[in-house]
């Protein structure tokens, strides 16, 4: 065996004994090689399953460091948004300061600096000793860091980040590559225990460069997306609170509300909740739910959206004008009647002197029999009036009364007027009634039907967006949320367990905020209390979770709003 040449190694098995005595610095090599394959590897799949900015860049340079056996390093990226490229510094470690704090700064995109140079020019930089560079170079080594925190700097590997279309994204940079990984760097010593980065080093970490900034581009392009969801998520929502500016923040609110009480619900170690438990992107999917929620509206007519009494503004302003012109003519009819009384009255009314005048008599029956009519005529106006008002006929002054009250308004659909054209119509329209006897709120059934299908319209139009796959639940979610546990609620009457959690969430969310906002032109702002009554009276009567309700009353859920005034 001691008679084999070199080139006859390559056939010896590299497991064997004989392999080890005869080239032991061989096998070490080719071990230390697999094993920084199998690292590299290792940090592939890594770099790969991690989606937040921060995390990959400590994690690109945490394994690049590892690799080499680096004590410190920084990342910087290039930022192109403003007129100026520069470099922001991004992320630092130090093995020998490990509690110095980071604060992410920018430098100038130019030949000056090391990343700089770097990041310019795409080539590689692998200096012995940082202290001995040349007055020849452009660039130069600042010395700040070491001054302030009492460091010495000497082998650096700086690296450009580039992506698939060779773009340089970023740089790499990796300090002081130790004989130990376990060793501290002191002015002192630095010279003795470090080493410079050898061209095998390089090369695998410029591999690991370009694959962090494949990883970086693919998480800015998420970071786009998600930017791109979330500015289309801010323009939605105003485009439906500019539709209805009376319940201007009301989408905001229930995803504050919504997202706290999911928070919540995480919180809870006991209990039929305790199996419960929403990660980040969940407790995202609910906020873009609920941000959503109300979508469907923008294709309810604005006047329906708007209504705040039982009748329109302009059937209000047309029936004024009825009232009026009939007032007109019953004062017009009055005065005919008048007139040809005058000129032709009969012998037994001829004017007398006296109180006992039959003629001065008529006229004043037919001005009383006017104002009479004028009277009445004013009290049905001012009635339609009171009734045009949300909610009125719930109270006694009218519930108690209110057969007459719809017999009035039938006497009064009796009344007749002359149109422009000179045809009979109306005083008051079988749909004015229907109206105006609108028992709660300000909407007909069929008003209220097209209302409700705004939940459909919102499902239907979130459903044709390609949302990402932790994203994909936010139709179903804003679906459901006027769902009832009995099976009362809409669109679909789902029961129990058919409602998502997150959905159940969100109705409470909904209800606090619908009956806590600002006064709206169809309801009054209700207190705390009256709030949280109306609340347990649905949990009560199996329409909303008494757990989830229950948690929200005892957790104080409604102050992520600030407002515990009412």
């Amino acid at each position: 065996m001691a008679n084999i040449s070199r080139s006859e190694l390559i056939y010896i098995d590299s497991s064997s004994n004989d392999f080890a005595r005869i080239c032991p610095d061989s096998l070490t090599s080719i071990a230390a090689e697999r094993r920084t394959i199998e690292q590299l590897l290792e940090i592939g799949t890594a770099l790969s399953d991690c989606l937040n900015l921060t995390e990959l860049l400590d994690l690109i340079l945490a394994k690049s460091r590892e690799i080499t056996c680096s004590d410190a390093g920084s990342v910087y990226l290039i930022d192109r948004t403003d007129g100026e490229p520069k470099l922001i510094f991004s992320a630092a470690q130090n093995d020998s300061h490990p509690d110095v704090s980071f604060k992410s700064t920018s430098i100038p995109l130019n030949l000056e600096s090391l990343a700089g140079y770097v990041a310019t020019t795409g080539e590689s930089l692998n200096i012995p000793d940082a202290y001995a560079l040349s007055a020849n170079y452009p660039y130069k080594f600042d010395r700040h860091f070491d001054l302030e925190f009492n460091y010495r700097t000497v082998s650096v590997l700086v690296l450009p980040m580039q992506n698939r279309d060779g773009e340089t994204i970023g740089v790499l940079q990796l300090i002081d590559r130790k004989l130990k990984a376990d060793l501290q760097i002191t002015p002192e010593n630095a010279l003795s225990i470090t080493q410079p980065y050898s061209d095998w080093e390089r090369q695998i970490v410029r591999s690991l460069a370009s694959q962090a900034a494949i990883s970086i581009d693919r998480n800015q392009l998420l970071e786009n997306i998600e930017s791109l969801f979330a500015g289309f998520i801010t323009a939605s929502v105003q485009v439906i609170e500019s539709r209805d500016p009376t319940t201007a923040g009301h989408s905001e609110r229930v995803a504050k509300l919504s997202v706290r009480l999911s928070q919540e619900v995480n919180s809870v170690e006991s209990g039929i909740l305790k199996s419960i438990r929403f990660d980040e992107r969940q407790l995202q999917e609910i906020s873009y739910a609920a941000l959503l929620h109300d979508f469907g509206k923008i294709s309810i007519p604005e006047a329906i959206v708007q209504k705040g009494n039982k009748l329109y503004p302009h059937q209000l302003t047309e029936l004024s004008y009825r009232f009026n012109l009939l007032r007109r003519t019953w004062e017009l009819e009055s005065a005919e009647q008048k007139f040809n009384y005058l000129l032709n009255p009969p012998l037994e009314l001829q004017h007398r002197s006296g109180d006992n005048c039959l003629h001065c008599g008529y006229l004043q029956q037919l001005d009383r029999e006017l104002a009479a009519k004028l009277d009445r005529l004013q009290s049905d106006w001012e009635l339609l009036n009171k009734l045009n008002q949300p909610n009125v006929i719930l109270t006694p002054e009218f519930a108690d009364k209110l057969d007459a009250i719809v017999a009035d308004l039938h006497d009064l659909a009796k009344y007749t007027y002359r149109d422009l054209d000179g045809n009979l119509q109306p005083l008051l329209t079988p749909t004015e009634i229907e109206q105006l006897l609108i028992p709660r709120g300000s909407l007909t059934v069929a008003e209220r039907l097209i209302v409700e299908s705004h939940v459909s319209h919102t499902y239907d139009f979130l459903q044709k967006i390609p949302w990402t796959k932790h994203l994909q639940n936010v139709p179903k979610i804003a679906g459901d949320h006027h769902e009832k546990l009995d099976g009362s609620g809409y669109p679909q009457g789902l029961i129990g367990a058919q409602i998502p959690i997150q959905s159940q969430i969100m109705a409470i969310a909904d209800i606090y905020d619908a009956l806590t906002a600002s006064d709206r032109p169809y309801k009054p702002r209700l207190s705390l209390d009256r709030t949280l009554a109306i609340l347990h009276q649905e949990a009560a009567t199996g329409k909303l979770d008494s757990n989830l309700l229950a948690l929200f009353e005892q957790r104080q859920v409604y102050s992520v709003l600030g407002d515990l005034s009412i």
